[in-house]
């Protein structure tokens, strides 16, 4: 599958594209990070330097944040078919190494850590099957499978009360409303309450309260991406509809701030970048305006870093090929600013936040069906 299919189905508003790892985490996968000390703080111009490269080139992969601090990097696509392979980043070496193989190949997958310290891997471009990493022995096994059927794209959100939240996503080209939710300790899928908008190349974000709120992406048929917004109740097992954003955005990110506001930055609108950003409010249910980014882009990575400001890294920019800049976002005055630049420009990548601070950006497009090995740090 080529890499660019996302992309090229956004704009055509059939809706395939990959929501799966951004959202700030939707939990975060990939893209989160932990709460920051505080806002307002000044961030220093960070710089980007090269760290091992990765096994194998991919790019719709999926990065989690292990509990030894380790990153489980699985799947995704290099250009000629998805991936089985997944390795671990060690960050006190600076050195990827294989890991075990997944049970099934898979890119525009979603991935959620569980209470537990294993790792759930779910869906995929035409897959509805499920698997668990063990940290402990290094292997995957099978799990339950989605009940809806096969769901690429889709977010992965681990709820209060262990079990994950799976949302959107889309299959045979087509978005699905039709959530569920998977259970550790049973190991199996069930439905739960329906989105009122089909989405995919939304994101999904826990919010200090319980509730997620998935936000964007492309609607059903040909409406092409979308502005409006949800919240899902795990008491009750129900979306409600929210404030809506300014602009419809696919491909974008969404990330919580320490404040509990949600920022939204970049995205396609159907017919271009977006470089707006928003800030939704939990306690309103509205969005507001704030500054706009340096360089509008989508496919890009937002990451919370400890001194409470937002790292936005990459994604395809301008010509719509990867870029290689970074900017930060400071909530106190609400606005961007630029950081280093990465080595290697690159759009569907991930970033991870390590223990130490510093971000972990791994794999991604630098050409048209082409992805990169490569892995760089930010600090």
């Amino acid at each position: 599958m080529a890499l660019l299919f996302a992309f090229i189905d956004t704009v055509d508003a059939t809706g395939c594209g990959r929501g799966g790892m951004r959202g700030g985490a939707g939990g975060q996968t990939g893209t989160g990070g932990a709460a920051g000390a505080g806002t307002g703080a000044t961030a220093p111009l960070g710089v980007f330097t090269p760290t091992g490269s990765m096994t194998a080139p991919r790019a719709q992969h999926t990065a989690t944040l292990l509990g030894s601090g380790k990153v489980l990097i699985a799947g995704g696509n290099f250009g000629s078919g998805d991936l089985r392979s997944a390795e671990l980043y060690d960050p006190v070496t600076g050195i990827f190494a294989a890991t075990g193989n997944m049970t099934t190949a898979r890119g525009a997958h979603a991935s959620a850590l569980l209470s537990s310290g294993k790792v759930l891997v779910v869906g995929g471009i035409n897959l509805a099957s499920a698997e668990l990493y063990d940290p402990v022995s290094g292997t995957f096994s099978s799990t339950g499978s989605l009940t809806r059927g096969e769901r690429g794209g889709p977010t992965a959100t681990l709820l209060g009360n262990g079990k994950v939240l799976i949302a959107g996503g889309f299959a045979i080209l087509q978005d699905l409303r039709y959530e569920e939710l998977y259970d550790p300790a049973t190991g199996s899928f069930s439905a739960t309450g329906s989105l009122a908008v089909k989405r995919s190349s939304h994101t999904a974000t826990l919010l200090t309260d319980g509730r997620v709120l998935v936000v964007g992406g492309t609607g059903t048929g040909s409406s092409g991406p979308v502005a409006s917004a949800e919240l899902y109740d795990p008491a009750s097992g129900i979306f409600t509809t929210t404030g809506s954003m300014a602009v419809p955005r696919a491909e974008h990110t969404a990330t919580l701030l320490p404040s509990g506001a949600v920022l939204i930055t970049g995205g396609s609108d159907g017919g271009g970048l977006v470089g707006s950003a928003e800030l939704y409010d939990p306690v309103s249910g509205g969005f507001t305006t704030t500054g706009s980014m340096t360089v509008p882009r989508f496919w890009h990575t937002a990451t919370l870093l400890p001194n409470g400001t937002v790292l936005m890294a990459g994604g395809a920019s301008g010509d719509l090929v990867g870029t290689a800049s970074a900017e930060l976002y400071d909530e106190a005055s609400g606005t961007f600013s630029p950081t280093g630049s990465m080595a290697v420009a690159v759009s569907e990548h991930t970033a991870t936040l390590l223990p130490s601070g510093t971000v972990l950006v791994a794999g991604g497009v630098i050409a048209s069906d082409v992805a990169t090995a490569s892995a760089e740090l930010y600090e």
